[in-house]
């Protein structure tokens, strides 16, 4: 399926008269957590099946109106050759997002000042596990800034918006996966500023010590409580990283309650040797739902490692897990999401899954 989903693509770029190759000389990686604008415009608007860019979000729409589709098939390409790590100074305001206008491809749509990217929830103060594509791997260093308090997302990014220094750095880190695929990334443990609130950017910076390629790269988030949650991607949240979902989803029975109460629906989002992510939709019926409780037996040993957007416990093949304070309403016909990280190999159904009120 993903080898099809490609071929569709570089058809397509083909037929326009681009053609976007993945792992070309000057296409190496952008980051996934907290997601660039490039990486989860691309998950908002790729088209699974043909292959096509498709824009639901209405900044990403309005990015690729800009600089085309090959934006997105080249999601991995904000890059400056003559880089050299540079950064204040080296690329004028205003195009941060876009490494400038000296890059192989046009990415100046990513500059536009909107308050409606595609957004990732975060906790200040909070330890998060930072991933970075590895689409080709390099050595070198990443570096990561924050903007000022007082930030505003409607006025064109310049650096005195962001703060001096940056608040993680690391040489080297370690990969998993890749290179030459969407899932392949660096990753590593860092801690993200303390006292912010509302909405920010973090801007990342890729520095190759073996060439003066730099990459980077912008990310909108909020700092809301969140654990890494994605909204503004199609037309319902998502959990990082973003991927394909499970073409055999489970869902609950909802038993007696097919007009109101609660149903769960169950997906696998991204895997990997040893462990897998996932994600569970609950969905209110007729009537809104204050509270709601889901719960699952895995079918043969594997077992949760942790949840975001849900209070999650397990004990043997068993998963309870219940709604965050700020969670718990959901109105008529609508839903939410919580993710989960879990160990062993990733089961395309669960066994009694089932979700209840109250």
């Amino acid at each position: 399926m993903r080898i099809l989903r490609i071929v569709a693509a570089l058809a397509l770029a083909t037929a326009a008269g681009i053609l976007a190759l993945p792992g070309a000389a000057q296409a190496h990686g952008a980051i996934q957590v907290p997601g660039s604008r490039t990486w989860l415009c691309y998950q908002d608007g790729r088209n699974a099946s043909t292959g096509a860019i498709e824009p639901k979000n209405p900044a990403c729409a309005a990015a690729v109106a800009q600089s085309g589709t090959t934006s997105l098939y080249n999601w991995f390409a904000v890059l400056r050759s003559d880089g050299a790590g540079r950064v204040n100074g080296f690329l004028p305001d205003g195009q941060l997002c876009s490494g400038g206008t000296g890059g192989p491809y046009n990415f100046t749509g990513f500059n536009l000042a909107r308050n409606d990217w595609p957004t990732t929830h975060l906790t200040a103060g909070a330890n998060i596990q930072f991933r970075y594509n590895d689409w080709a791997k390099h050595p070198g260093t990443f570096y990561l800034y924050i903007t000022k308090d007082g930030y505003n997302p409607t006025k064109p990014l310049a650096w005195s918006d962001l703060e001096p220094t940056p608040f993680d750095q690391v040489t080297n880190p370690p990969a998993n996966g890749g290179p030459g695929t969407d899932d392949g990334h660096y990753y590593w443990t860092g801690k993200l500023p303390s006292g912010k609130t509302g909405k920010h950017l973090i801007y990342s910076v890729w520095s190759r010590s073996d060439s003066q390629e730099t990459f980077y790269g912008c990310s909108d988030v909020v700092f809301d409580g969140g654990n890494g949650e994605v909204t503004g991607i199609g037309s319902q949240p998502s959990s990082p990283p973003p991927s394909s979902p499970s073409p055999s989803p489970s869902t609950s029975n909802p038993g007696g309650n097919t007009g109101g109460g609660c149903t769960a629906m169950y997906t696998i989002t991204s895997t990997w040797t040893g462990g897998f992510q996932g994600e569970v939709m609950v969905h209110a019926g007729t009537t809104a739902i204050n509270n709601w409780r889901v719960s699952w037996t895995w079918p043969s040993g594997q077992s949760l490692a942790s949840a975001w957007s849900a209070k999650a416990t397990s004990s043997g093949s068993q998963v309870n897990a219940s709604n965050e304070a700020w969670n718990g309403t959901v109105t008529a016909g609508n839903h939410v999401t919580f993710g989960f990280l879990a160990s062993g190999t990733a089961p395309a159904t669960v066994q009694n899954l089932s979700c209840t009120t109250g």
